[in-house]
């Protein structure tokens, strides 16, 4: 996971070739902050009512000092969004039965089309017009694809899912993360810019006046919708479905569409009412499947009652959780299939004991508090989220993976350095202006880092970067995702995708529980290594479970190869 799961992907971003191993899972939502219009000393907050509370939460609002923003809320989701003097406001407002939580709002702007010289036709979703994929495919393998191991071992190749399933134009990823460079040569054949939206305003400072995200580089702060500053969500769009295009690599299904749906910070910081957001759009915009390798921050574990935290924190978490589930269960009601990063802390999430890394948001708030199985890391232990676990090039629980027989439902490759050897990480694409801003490109255009690899093909020049984490992991299972939904989906109007199948209702899509269904149907079981306590450099990790599933490896490794060619 990003931020939301890899700050070990973002030790890798910066890295030469140290892999030095950042274990930390990744991160929640942040400290009240004083939102822009608030007036002096009122803090912008997001409050969650109960079912057919809202007229009670409005009035406890005002009892307690507050002044309501009508247009902010949103009743799908039951909440308001409200100014209010500090923590006491909170604390009021926690006496309230119809209040179920209040978590902190960050100015995060709007949904806006890419518009001007970025507006350009939606991609062509007629499978049948693209008979260049097959001249494409009969070319044999990309260029760096000897480089893909990650591929090799789920049978994402040329010669097997490619030929037979590469993906139908039909079919909608959204990537919430920190944003994919659409402009990317081995990207840009598969993005839809029109579809795409940017849930997030770059914040140069945060409120200890540390930098966060750094200058902004476009008026107001907004990014376009096809921007990454920070290349972890372009990575993970490659991951999923770079084409085939004789340029650098090929994702799992390399013709899907992929849409950015951006709701993490240029810092890898993933806050709660842009999650909210993003998870909303994809519902409404008919997004078949999402990848989310992050976490909300500034929470790594959100605790409803933690002796540990103060009652404001505590409502906090609770809005966390509130918010994210009903935000999850209504994008999964509208046909989203939700795939999540497991995160990166080594953790056996079923018996989690401290957290070290929250709050982490502003930065230096952290603090040691312990914790047990009630509380959650969000998304990745939400209900109806399918969280996936990583491996190395041998099959073996990535040493940093977070795990747990409650938790992981998945495996997929996610890259394991631990000797340093970054070949043994996940290549994908990444953004030429994040590599040359990290110095890791020189000013003439070559690699500075054994982490970055440049292929040119037909005077086109592309970049490509190695990160590991289960951020990484997450984005293999979305692409088989991808893949089942083209051959089995279904049209609004009743016929069938590729090869039948029952749609959630809205356009061309796919029952999100007949997905997970068939991914587990494919998934290759692996059983528990002998003896069950692993030792790694972390400490020894004990898996549960039989073949059939386990905590280590969910129900199995991802099978693309076997997605492409099932009958069920």
């Amino acid at each position: 996971m990003r931020r939301g799961n890899d700050r070990l992907a973002r030790a890798m971003a910066a890295l030469t070739v140290t892999c030095a191993m950042t274990l930390a899972v990744t991160g929640a939502g942040p400290v009240p902050a004083v939102a822009a219009g608030a007036p002096e000393g009122l803090q912008a907050r997001l409050v969650f009512y109960a079912e057919g509370g809202q007229a009670a939460a409005e009035r406890a609002v005002r009892e307690a000092g507050g002044t309501l923003r009508p247009r902010e809320g949103d009743p799908r989701l039951g909440y308001l969004v409200a100014d209010g003097p500090g923590t006491a406001f909170v604390r009021a407002l926690g006496r309230s039965d119809a209040i179920v939580g209040v978590s902190a709002n960050r100015r995060i702007g709007t949904a806006t089309r890419a518009g001007g010289t970025l507006a350009v036709p939606r991609v062509d979703k007629d499978l049948a017009g693209h008979a260049d994929l097959g001249a494409a495919l009969a070319g044999g393998p990309e260029p760096l694809a000897d480089r893909q191991w990650d591929m090799k071992m789920i049978g994402a190749t040329a010669a097997r899912s490619y030929a037979a399933a590469p993906g139908d134009k039909r079919v909608l990823v959204g990537v919430i993360d920190t944003g994919v460079d659409g402009s990317h040569p081995d990207i840009a054949p598969n993005f839809d810019r029109g579809l795409s939206r940017n849930f997030v305003t770059d914040q140069p400072k945060d409120p200890k006046g540390e930098t966060l995200d750094g200058p902004c580089e476009h008026p107001g702060c907004k990014d376009p919708a096809d921007v990454d500053d920070d290349g972890h969500g372009t990575h993970v769009a490659g991951t999923i479905a770079s084409p085939v295009n004789g340029l650098g690599v090929a994702g799992v299904a390399p013709n899907v569409t992929l849409v950015n749906i951006r709701a993490g910070q240029d810092s890898g910081l993933f806050f709660l009412k842009p999650s909210l957001d993003a998870l909303t759009y994809a519902a409404d915009a008919g997004i078949d499947v999402v990848n989310m390798s992050y976490y909300i921050d500034p929470w790594l574990f959100n605790c409803t009652d933690n002796p540990a935290d103060s009652e404001a924190e505590r409502m906090e978490q609770r809005g966390i959780i509130t918010g994210m589930q009903r935000a999850l269960d209504y994008a999964r009601g509208k046909g989203v299939t939700l795939i999540s990063a497991i995160g990166n802390g080594a953790t056996d999430l079923g018996r989690p004991e401290v957290d070290t890394t929250s709050p982490d948001h502003p930065s230096g708030s952290e603090r040691t508090r312990r914790i047990d199985n009630s509380c959650l890391n969000v998304p990745a232990e939400s209900k109806g989220v399918i969280s996936v676990s990583a491996v190395g090039p041998d099959k073996v629980k990535a040493a940093y993976s977070d795990y747990g027989i409650e938790q992981t439902d998945l495996t997929a490759p996610g890259g394991d350095a631990g000797g340093g050897d970054v070949t043994k990480t996940i290549l994908a694409a990444a953004p030429e202006r994040a590599l040359r801003e990290r110095g890791l490109i020189g000013p003439d255009g070559a690699s500075k880092s054994p982490s970055v690899v440049r292929d040119c093909r037909g005077g086109t020049c592309a970049y490509y970067q190695y990160l590991q984490g289960t951020s990484m992991a997450a984005p293999h299972a979305t692409g088989v995702a991808a893949i089942l939904i083209s051959r089995f989906g279904e049209n609004a109007d009743g016929s069938k995708g590729a090869e039948g199948g029952k749609a959630a209702g809205g356009a061309f899509g796919m029952a999100p529980g007949r997905v997970r269904e068939l991914l587990y149907e494919t998934a290759t079981p692996i059983a528990c290594p002998m003896p069950r306590g692993q030792r790694y450099m972390s400490g020894t990790q004990m898996c549960e479970g039989d073949r059939s599933r386990n905590g280590f490896y969910g129900r199995g490794l991802i099978d693309a190869a076997k997605a492409a060619t099932i009958r069920p």
